[in-house]
């Protein structure tokens, strides 16, 4: 871990501090504040051990700018409380936006009544499919779970398609190729 820290990490900088005292929006257990770090790299990739991390080491919802080659790009993880013991906090799947130039201009943070508010609307920012009309934050991360791993289920049965030479097998893996794919639909 320490060497991709030096090999991957030039700087790191504890930006900016967003809580009750900082933007005068109300904190709740989940969400007591937000911590915005900017990670100026040495390479252009950033392995997400290195996150994961800074993540376990800090127990608040952190947000990522990643600096490089005159380039940024926001990244973050779903970070709450564990259920059982509030002392631990669990970080799900990463999520991030595409490089931009570094003075491109940068949106305002969203409007909000409390820091819960305020955290969701900037992970939903960086989620690649929008929210269904009444969507918890948490049923849309599900749903970018489950939408993840149906394909990778149906990049392997194409795989597995290719290498078949029985025609009856390919019929068969054709059918569970076409309910993978309406399975693919339905989550999108």
């Amino acid at each position: 871990m320490r060497e991709l820290f030096v090999s991957q990490l030039d700087k790191i900088i504890w930006q900016y501090k967003l809580a009750p005292e900082t933007i005068n929006l109300p904190a709740k257990p989940s969400v007591p504040e937000i911590q915005i770090f900017t990670l100026a790299l040495k390479t252009p990739e950033l392995s997400e051990d290195v996150l994961r991390c800074i993540d376990q080491a800090i127990p608040f919802p952190i947000i990522y700018q990643l600096t490089a080659e005159n380039r940024i790009k926001v990244k973050a993880a779903y970070k709450h409380p564990h259920d059982a013991d509030s002392t631990k906090w669990l970080v799900e799947a990463y999520f991030e936006t595409a490089w931009q130039p570094f003075d491109s201009e940068r949106a305002e943070l969203p409007v909000a009544v409390d820091l819960v508010g305020l955290y969701e609307t900037l992970l939903r920012q960086l989620l690649p499919l929008p929210a269904k009309t009444g969507e918890s934050l948490k049923a849309h991360l599900a749903r970018l779970g489950q939408l993840r791993s149906k394909q990778q289920e149906y990049q392997k049965l194409e795989a597995k398609l290719q290498k078949e030479p029985q025609f009856n097998r390919k019929v068969e893996l054709n059918k569970q190729l076409r309910f993978l794919k309406q399975q693919l639909e339905q989550l999108q």
